[in-house]
């Protein structure tokens, strides 16, 4: 039967009492008396039954096809049309939201991809938890978006994804139907400013020469995000790699910290040498050790915050960034060394995309890159 044969205007103008389908199921009731209401026929177990959708005046045809849709979409999967018992109760956003999270973070890598998840969607998502799911519209949607899709565009873009996946798996599961009102292409694209390329230029970074002065007086600094910074930099990692840091990674007896594949950017376990600074912040850091992170933060089984690194740069007045002293590392090797770019590489855990060679380089360049490494920290330690 062909759908959508009424109009808005036909709904407004049709007087004849009796049902007049729209197709799919849907008929616009008129009573005797003009009323006009919404209803829902289907068969089940051999007898034709019909559901109402509410008047008219509540419910407009646009509404009334979305409820038939949900309908259509329960019967084909051998449900009730409409929810009994405690499905009945209309499953909010906040709900859907929920169970999705829980569905989907066993297949995140870490921890810190499903808090960034949970975030948005509940601190910028945070008007849409009450809303019935099957309610939620455009217009709910850019409530939320369009106070930061000028101000946070990664985040408000990160945003609508999220939204919109939760929204389709909600539909998946029969509680919604009709389209996602967090859609990007043919609706969303249409009222909302598109996005300029995103232009990452590079980090700033410390001059090869600045790094020694800048060192002593980083030792001067108490705490241990003074510390942790330090040692991010001797060890040329990724701030978030060491500031995740346990103790079972640390080998003393041959100098070595293995950072396990689930914390590293390429998913591959890294193993760093360590110099003889760097055993030294680990060793200060074992004498005040309070859980299994080697830089706990201020709450309980948690490490440091990647902000601390960045503020303790800020309190000494320098213009760099955390993730810049990598490519001040990378660019000494270039200048002041007759070190292989290889072990540059393989120091950096840059990934390599021949896997022949990445695995030759890896069973070969250890004992290259734990000269490296002390020949580093030789440098950034210099000045006296």
């Amino acid at each position: 039967m062909a759908q959508h044969k009424l109009t808005a205007v036909s709904v407004r103008n049709l007087k004849e009492p009796g049902r007049h389908a729209d197709g799919g199921n849907l008929y616009l009731n008129i009573s005797k008396t003009g009323g006009k209401s919404w209803v829902f026929f289907f068969r089940r177990d051999g007898r034709l039954r019909e559901l109402g959708l509410g008047p008219v005046r509540d419910v407009s045809l646009t509404a009334a096809r979305e409820k038939a849709a949900l309908y259509r979409e329960r019967l084909a999967a051998g449900l009730p049309p409409k929810p009994e018992g405690p499905e009945a109760k209309p499953k909010t956003f906040g709900e859907c939201a929920d169970d999705f999270l829980m569905t989907m973070e066993a297949g995140w890598r870490n921890s810190k991809h499903r808090d960034q998840w949970k975030m948005t969607l509940t601190v910028y998502a945070a008007s849409l938890r009450a809303i019935p799911v099957q309610d939620v519209s455009t217009a709910d949607v850019l409530k939320v978006l369009t106070p930061i899709w000028s101000t946070k565009p990664e985040t408000a873009s990160r945003l609508r994804g999220r939204i919109e996946s939760v929204l389709n798996a909600a539909k998946a599961r029969g509680l919604r139907s009709g389209e996602n009102p967090a859609a990007w292409k043919g609706l969303l694209d249409n009222v909302l400013p598109r996005r300029s390329k995103l232009k990452r230029g590079h980090h700033a970074a410390m001059a090869i020469d600045d790094l020694p002065p800048f060192i002593a007086k980083l030792r001067e600094q108490a705490g241990a995000s003074a510390r942790a910074l330090e040692l991010v930099i001797l060890t040329a990692v990724r701030s978030g790699e060491a500031l995740g840091a346990r103790w079972d990674e640390i080998d003393k007896a041959s100098t070595t910290w293995t950072i396990p594949a689930e914390r590293m950017k390429a998913n591959r376990a890294h193993r760093v040498p360590l110099s003889a600074r760097a055993l030294d912040i680990i060793a200060g850091q074992e004498a005040i050790r309070v859980n299994d992170f080697i830089f706990p933060g201020a709450k309980h089984d948690a490490p440091l915050s990647n902000m601390s690194l960045a503020m303790t740069l800020r309190r000494m007045g320098v213009d760099v960034t955390v993730h810049g002293f990598r490519s001040t590392f990378r660019d000494w090797i270039s200048e002041k060394t007759a070190f292989p770019s290889d072990a540059a590489e393989m120091a950096l855990a840059h990934t390599i995309a021949n896997k022949v060679e990445a695995a030759y380089r890896r069973g070969n360049l250890f004992q290259k890159r734990i000269e490296l490494m002390n020949a580093w920290g030789d440098f950034a330690g210099s000045e006296k």
